[in-house]
């Protein structure tokens, strides 16, 4: 009984932290996409984070003319139903 509770209790904790870090995660990452609004990364971590998760679609820095350039965007093709 008394070990359940423990890992219970642990479990609460290990989703609190995680919650923590993925939200610290994106807040940092649309800190990234903010910058590169305002005219491009800032940094280098900004300029890693928008390498690997890309900038929001319209936003109209060099850096993000860029990496939209470089990449092949393909579009699923549809299935017209007859």
């Amino acid at each position: 009984m008394i070990m359940s509770r423990i890992m219970a209790v642990a479990a609460v904790a290990l989703a609190v932290g995680s919650t923590t870090a993925s939200a610290d995660f994106r807040g940092e990452v649309e800190s990234a996409r903010a910058n590169a609004r305002a005219g491009g990364p800032t940094n280098e971590r900004d300029a890693e984070l928008l390498d690997r998760w890309g900038c929001l679609s319209g936003t109209r820095s060099n850096f993000c003319e860029r990496q939209h350039n470089g990449r092949h965007y393909y579009r699923a093709q549809r299935r017209h139903r007859h």
